[in-house]
């Protein structure tokens, strides 16, 4: 069984800081974290403890404008987990030059999901 630690759903808006200011203004979300410089910045918004509602049934296929980043215990782990269960990985676990192990799936549908691990040295586990 995959231990998931954490969750987010990642947006690819069409036009940045029109997003921004409809989910930090208009819904009033508090930040998170932004990383980033310019118009291409990235913020992170509070979204309580995160969930995932699978319902109704799609018209259409996956777009692809929708991402899952889950955090994970041990991505190692998880990956032979999933590759047992049949689960088809799109790339296995690698540590990334930010410093975060990432593997990633897609769902039957094709929405990627990004799995991830924070080392334990890693800045996202302290604050300084």
């Amino acid at each position: 069984m995959v231990h998931v630690l954490s969750s987010r759903v990642l947006v690819r808006p069409s036009d940045p800081e029109r997003s921004r200011a409809f989910y930090g203004t208009a819904l009033g979300l508090e930040i998170y974290r932004e990383f980033g410089t310019g118009p291409g910045r990235g913020t992170v918004y509070f979204l309580g403890g995160g969930f995932l509602e699978v319902s109704g049934r799609a018209a259409s296929p996956a777009t692809g404008t929708l991402q899952l980043w889950l955090q994970v215990a041990d991505a190692a782990a998880a990956h032979e987990e999933l590759l047992a269960h049949g689960v088809e990985v799109l790339r296995p676990p690698v540590q990334e030059p930010w410093g975060l192990i990432e593997m990633w799936i897609a769902d039957p549908d094709g929405h990627r999901i990004v799995l991830t691990e924070v080392p334990a040295d890693h800045p996202l586990r302290y604050r300084p």
